[in-house]
């Protein structure tokens, strides 16, 4: 076989793995201290274990987190990549069951202020990104921001962490509320988190069902629970993922049966999974702020 006929294959071989459908999914909160964080790092680790190609994205930009709920110690983070220093794949650090995790910078407030072309910019780094992926995870900040609003249109799921406290679910409406009137979004998979077992859940859910029911044409999908676990505390002193630490304590149960469900999620269409079309959907959320329908 020529060389230029291999390289030809070669280029024909990374062109369909990029082509390659991806399933973008969002988790954010209206309030922070939730657990997101844990929640999106031990979805992505139960999915890596599953076999699955799995990046978690860190889009928390002035509180990133997820590398020091691993332990882990990146030299290089998305800060970087803005200033044009370095690609993403030089970013990427290697989590627990292989998950990649791309890192953001904590503590920076020029990180806080980015403009919508430089959010833009961080994402468009994802165009060049060569490895293919099944599920692409964005640990967006809490709140109400710009970047949380542009993510969460971005992406084709979206998970709203809701936990037993009046600000969590007050907020998680405000949010909901937001997305759904301003920017057209109308579906939204809902997750407990720190509660007892599966009917305090399930009436946690009803809570904020009733509200949403009455004021919003929205549509939630109760997507399970993650129960209050000591294990799961040992795990974040240990910085270490509670899936990968302690593999059958209740809420690592839990986040099997999530990441299960998660992949039973319908599969984004060819044309419109791949990651550059995740790329147009955040150009839009940021520079025209119009509503993107999920």
């Amino acid at each position: 076989m020529l060389v230029s006929e291999t390289v030809d294959q070669a280029s024909g071989l990374r062109q369909a793995a990029r082509s390659k459908p991806v399933r973008v999914i969002a988790v954010t909160s209206g309030k922070g201290g939730v657990g997101k964080t844990n929640i999106a790092v031990n979805l992505g680790v139960c999915l890596s274990s599953m076999g699955k190609e799995v990046m978690l994205m860190d889009a928390d930009l002035g509180l990133a987190n997820v590398d020091v709920m691993l332990g882990l110690h990146p030299k290089l983070n998305l800060s970087h990549v803005i200033k044009g220093e370095c690609s993403l794949e030089e970013v990427v650090v290697i989590g627990p069951e292989g998950l990649r995790i791309v890192p953001a910078s904590s503590g920076l407030q020029a990180m806080v202020e980015l403009a919508p072309a430089e959010h833009v910019g961080i994402i468009h780094a994802f165009s060049e990104f060569s490895i293919p992926l099944d599920f692409l995870i964005i640990d967006t900040a809490a709140g109400l921001s710009d970047s949380v609003v542009s993510y969460t249109k971005a992406a084709q799921e979206v998970i709203i962490v809701l936990c037993d406290e009046p600000a969590s679910i007050t907020d998680a409406y405000a949010l909901i509320k937001l997305l759904s009137r301003e920017y057209g979004l109308h579906r939204f998979r809902v997750l407990t988190n720190m509660v007892p077992d599966i009917q305090a859940g399930r009436s946690l859910f009803q809570k904020i069902v009733k509200v949403t029911d009455r004021y919003l044409d929205v549509a939630l999908d109760f997507i399970g629970v993650i129960p209050n676990d000591e294990y799961l505390r040992k795990a974040v002193q240990r910085q270490k993922a509670v899936s990968d630490a302690y593999p059958r304590c209740k809420s690592s149960l839990a986040f099997k049966k999530l990441a299960q469900k998660a992949d039973s999620w319908p599969m984004p269409a060819s044309a419109g999974g791949r990651l550059e079309f995740f790329i147009e959907r955040l150009i839009m959320a940021s520079q025209h702020g119009t509503g993107v329908s999920l």
